[in-house]
């Protein structure tokens, strides 16, 4: 085991899928030379060479149409998108030719892509480099979208992205890359290194996808979240005194509904927590899920926590953040602790 940041656990999956798989190849914008405007692939260039760790142009379309027809040809490429906000320029790739593929040809060919993606705010990105859009991912059939939280499952999840055989979008939240972030910006950054999540095996292994996880259990409410909303939630839920059972969905879709739905029939309350724009985000599909199936052991109704429907403000970025302070109000209206009137905020 070795103690890791999320950067350095995203390279060691990388590192060792290079080594084991002759197929593998890592490319996008900026990651060979320079190792990634994040260092997420620093090293790997000088390891393997420059025919399986290379740079491509800032052309998200053509770098995911180059993946999707190595993929075609066996190989397995690993693409990185410099931001999430930039993936725009490929949706037709990612939506009509990477997602289609293996039903298009009747199952003779598939298109295993992982697409790398730094997602979400809080580094003071504004508009253009603080999006989250997973919920246009999980609409599209032929997807896998998958979003960790923590350097442990991040090289876990990477790896069975890269194994599984299908096309991945693989979100990563660049504020928690080099340590938990609970919302607070006000307050000293905390290390990785002070968190259990941090020890990472150095070889080989993965985490199913397909698989959420409970972690921290509790008896008054469940919080559907993922990525740095865990470390809010938690924040909410200490602060608060509410015995939140906070589960991380790790797996967006193909989502673990069975975890979800034995939690909220257990607690009775669900809160739904996600950073992205509130109209139309995964957590609308969450709560319809929950409604669905947990209708008749629900004792309040659902409450969803999200950034607001407006681009991220660069003047206010903590106004558009869901910080622990807005997520302890979800909790205690679901609870009944106070009025409804802003339910939903």
């Amino acid at each position: 085991m070795a103690t890791m940041t999320m950067i350095q656990a995203l390279r060691s999956a990388m590192d060792v899928m290079l080594e084991r798989d002759p197929n593998v190849v890592v490319f996008g914008e900026d990651v060979g030379y320079f190792g990634g405007v994040f260092r997420c692939t620093e090293g790997l260039q000088a390891k393997y060479g420059k025919h399986r760790v290379f740079d491509a142009p800032i052309a998200e379309g053509g770098i995911v149409g180059t993946a999707v027809g190595m993929a075609a040809y066996g190989l397995k490429p690993v693409v990185e998108i410099q931001f999430a906000d930039y993936f725009y320029p490929a949706s037709d790739q990612i939506v009509s030719e990477a997602a289609r593929m293996r039903y298009r040809s009747a199952g003779d060919f598939t298109a295993p892509v992982v697409i790398r993606m730094p997602c979400g705010g809080g580094i003071y990105g504004g508009q253009t480099h603080s999006q989250s859009p997973e919920a246009l991912f999980t609409h599209v059939c032929g997807l896998r979208t998958v979003m960790p939280s923590n350097p442990h499952d991040a090289k876990g999840l990477l790896i069975a992205a890269m194994e599984c055989g299908d096309p991945v979008i693989f979100l990563e939240p660049k504020r928690i890359y080099n340590g938990p972030f609970d919302g607070h910006h006000d307050r000293p950054v905390v290390p990785w290194s002070a968190h259990p999540k941090s020890e990472v095996p150095e070889g080989h292994y993965t985490v199913p996808l397909e698989s959420a996880a409970v972690v921290r259990p509790g008896d008054d409410l469940t919080v559907l979240t993922y990525g740095t909303m865990v470390y809010v939630a938690e924040a909410a839920a200490r602060e608060t005194g509410i015995d939140a059972e906070i589960i991380d969905l790790r797996s967006l879709w193909p989502l673990d509904l069975p975890t979800l739905v034995a939690s909220v029939k257990k607690t009775g309350r669900c809160v739904v927590l996600h950073e992205a724009t509130r109209t139309s985000g995964f957590g609308a599909e969450l709560t319809a899920l929950v409604q669905e199936h947990c209708f008749f052991h629900l004792e309040a109704p659902i409450e969803r926590v999200a950034g607001w429907d407006t681009p991220y403000p660069h003047a206010l970025e903590w106004a558009y953040f869901p910080g622990p302070q807005r997520v302890g109000e979800a909790f205690r209206r679901v609870m009944g602790e106070v009025s409804g009137k802003a339910r939903g905020a």
